[in-house]
């Protein structure tokens, strides 16, 4: 039904198409003059839809689909009459909003047009906009790329954007939150003012170091400089991992022995039915996955085969691939029968796979890793607990529930080390893009103090600052532009 709609409202703009001076992307040249239109509040039947335009005919277009006729006043809802310019039938009664450029997402012209949502009025209201003459249906991410193109928003904004729209989890909004409000691209132009310094004060000595009215040390400052941008991109680069785990999910393994409860645990976490539970030992023999919002962070849970000798070559695979998927996991949920501590296969568990994770130290950014013994409900409750040799753990009933909120606060926490808390600290770098290009930096850097000339020292700095540049857009290719804002929906 709506790609049907958006057809007919291409259709009725084709003409105007023909005349747009287009990029190799398809995207709008910036200047070329065009007015883009498109739905903007999403596909399906609404209260209320908004269709909105970008662009130099956008008042034009206001006047002609309302009554009266005169623009309302700038950034205040209007309620107004629209009618086909073609025909003078009515559409809807809307309310209608103004932004004059450049003082609006785009920079450009803007009106808004809010009405209601049903299918026939937004295809009357597009195929309208589609007649009027300098308008043309907007292609997926124009908006924002012409946001970008004035100058409203930079590159590392734009994807926070993007983030923001994609976002699932209270911790994945958080991030893009504070991407889209511009912290990375604050800190990034932070650096490279740091290396126009460098860069100035080492370009300096070069003309001018023979001469006596040269402050003495510019070098030994630059240096300084240099050394210390060096420290915070190297720090940011080991982080690098967590901020796209936070994006595209963490990697929590559930593993254990038979009958420890796994595919339970998974099923109250997932709060569906991923996995059978049943008494018998080896019911899982695959690995199954199910992406889930865990305490606010995106994770991808894995239930997994008990680990055992397998009676079978189908069991037997399964458990070669659990002990893989143990290998990829960003945390590991290891289970343990409460009331079966003593069974060889508890102890091998806890020898072979609990001992050898928790010895890594957690300031690495190897694995991590959750002992829980589940079935604490069969625990009596005179008897003896957990022996002073058990490794740090939490207790469980998957029957009862008793436990899990602790669980749940442990996960936050272990996966707030995982991926990052948006909340506080440095922003993240999200994306390959970003480590690539303060990699780049870093290693320029490294050239820099590695050069004796110093012609050659300045352009290893005139190397790293272009990387920070490229990083919040400056100087990007088309090709990078176009893989970006192809992420975003028709409208935005």
């Amino acid at each position: 039904m709506w790609r049907g709609l958006w057809t007919l409202a291409a259709q009725a703009a084709r003409w105007p198409c023909r005349l747009c001076t287009r990029r190799s992307s398809g995207a709008l040249a910036p200047g070329s003059g065009a007015t883009i239109f498109a739905l903007s509040s999403g596909q399906g039947r609404c209260g209320v839809a908004v269709i909105r335009t970008s662009g130099p005919a956008s008042g034009h277009a206001l006047r002609i689909l309302t009554a009266p006729r005169d623009l309302p006043p700038a950034r205040h809802a209007s309620l107004r009459l629209l009618s086909d310019p073609r025909s003078g039938e009515p559409l809807d009664r809307a309310l209608v909003l103004w932004f004059p450029g450049p003082k609006s997402f785009t920079g450009e012209d803007c009106v808004e047009f809010h009405v209601h949502g049903g299918p026939a009025v937004v295809s009357g209201v597009l195929q309208a906009l589609g007649s009027v003459p300098g308008l043309r249906p907007a292609e997926a991410g124009e908006f924002t790329r012409r946001a970008f193109a004035h100058g409203k928003l930079n590159l590392t904004e734009v994807e926070g954007l993007a983030d923001l729209i994609h976002a699932e989890t209270e911790a994945q909004r958080r991030q893009a939150l504070r991407q889209l409000d511009g912290e990375l691209g604050h800190l990034c132009r932070g650096w490279a003012e740091t290396l126009t310094k460098a860069l100035a004060h080492v370009e300096a000595y070069i003309d001018f170091g023979e001469d006596d009215n040269l402050e003495e040390g510019v070098l030994e400052q630059a240096g300084i400089e240099v050394r210390a941008l060096e420290v915070a991109l190297g720090a940011h680069l080991r982080d690098a991992r967590r901020g796209q785990r936070l994006r595209s999910g963490a990697h929590v393994v559930v593993t254990g022995p038979p009958n420890a409860g796994k595919s339970s645990l998974v099923n109250l976490l997932s709060r569906k039915p991923v996995s059978i539970v049943s008494p018998e030992p080896g019911t899982t023999r695959d690995v199954l996955e199910t992406p889930v919002d865990l305490a606010g962070f995106p994770v991808l849970l894995s239930d997994t085969a008990g680990l055992r000798e397998g009676v079978g070559p189908v069991e037997q695979e399964g458990v070669r691939r659990a002990r893989e998927r143990l290998e990829q996991a960003d945390l590991i949920l290891a289970m343990l029968d409460a009331s079966d501590l003593t069974s060889p296969s508890s102890c091998n568990f806890l020898a072979t796979v609990v001992a050898s994770v928790g010895a890594q130290s957690p300031s690495d950014s190897s694995q991590r890793v959750l002992l829980v013994l589940n079935k604490s409900d069969l625990l009596s409750t005179e008897g003896p607990g957990p022996g002073p040799d058990m490794p740090p753990h939490l207790l469980l009933s998957c029957v009862t529930g008793e436990g899990l909120d602790g669980l749940l606060e442990a996960l936050r926490k272990e996966l707030a080390a995982v991926c990052g808390d948006p909340s506080t600290g440095p922003p993240l770098l999200t994306r390959a893009r970003h480590q690539y290009h303060l990699q780049g930096c870093l290693d320029a850097l490294g050239h820099y103090k590695q050069s004796k000339d110093l012609a050659l020292a300045a352009e290893a700095l005139r190397v790293a600052r272009g990387h920070l540049t490229r990083l919040t857009g400056g100087g990007g290719t088309e090709e990078i532009l176009d893989i970006i804002f192809r992420d975003f929906c028709v409208g935005k």
